[in-house]
């Protein structure tokens, strides 16, 4: 299976998740998240991803993490075995998409901000009616949940590393056989307070990739 760019696509591991959020997280930038239902397949080529650590781990706290002040019933699956989805609610509305990372006990997600519909283009037209072009069909990480087709709460913990079916759906992530070299990274985007701002240089993208979403700082954030 190959990439976009011609690089060779291999399943996810474990083992390959097991890293900080931070440092996973430009290893998902050329990635291939694919769900299926019964109704359709749709394969997303990840171009935006943003890190969020957990309670305790990496050189400070993430004030930005919903794992910030430990386990809740909200969070559950970002302390579980690396590899799940973690799908949560925004807004009431939008289903967001984060791969778990870390040891088993040790929170972190990597929130798939954005990506490229590379397969079942139709389908995801179908579920974001709204979208004019492709490019904005996953261009976004309420719109990339929908396009995809997974919903909270139902879909939260699915398995992308085993694809065991949940719910009607199954998800399998594929990652680069050789990470991409060219990796930008910057502020989290629409994240308050000092975690949306320079100090956590924890969002990254590729490069003049047309689907990567509009950069705004968040309520209280700025550039200083």
């Amino acid at each position: 299976m190959s990439g976009a760019d011609g690089g060779e696509l291999i399943p996810a591991t474990r083992h390959a998740l097991l890293g900080l959020p931070v440092e996973v997280a430009p290893r998902l930038l050329g990635a291939v998240l694919r769900v299926e239902t019964a109704e359709s397949s749709v394969a997303v080529r990840l171009t935006e991803v943003e890190a969020y650590h957990g309670q305790g781990t990496g050189d400070r706290p993430d004030p930005g993490s919903h794992a910030r002040m430990g386990p809740t019933a909200r969070n559950a699956t970002m302390w579980g075995e690396p590899g799940h989805l973690y799908v949560y609610l925004s807004h009431g509305i939008h289903s967001c998409v984060n791969v778990v990372c870390g040891p088993e006990g040790v929170a972190g997600g990597i929130l798939l901000r954005a990506g490229e519909v590379v397969e079942g283009v139709d389908a995801a037209f179908a579920r974001r009616a709204a979208a004019r072009v492709a490019r904005d069909l996953a261009r976004g990480p309420g719109r990339l949940g929908d396009a995809v087709g997974l919903r909270h709460p139902i879909h939260d913990g699915i398995d992308a590393v085993t694809g065991e079916e949940q719910a009607g759906a199954s998800a399998r992530l594929f990652l680069l056989g050789e990470p991409l070299a060219d990796v930008a990274s910057g502020p989290r985007v629409g994240v308050a307070g000092v975690a949306g701002t320079a100090a956590y240089p924890w969002r990254f993208w590729i490069p003049g990739d047309p689907t990567v979403s509009a950069f705004r700082w968040g309520r209280g954030a700025s550039e200083a």
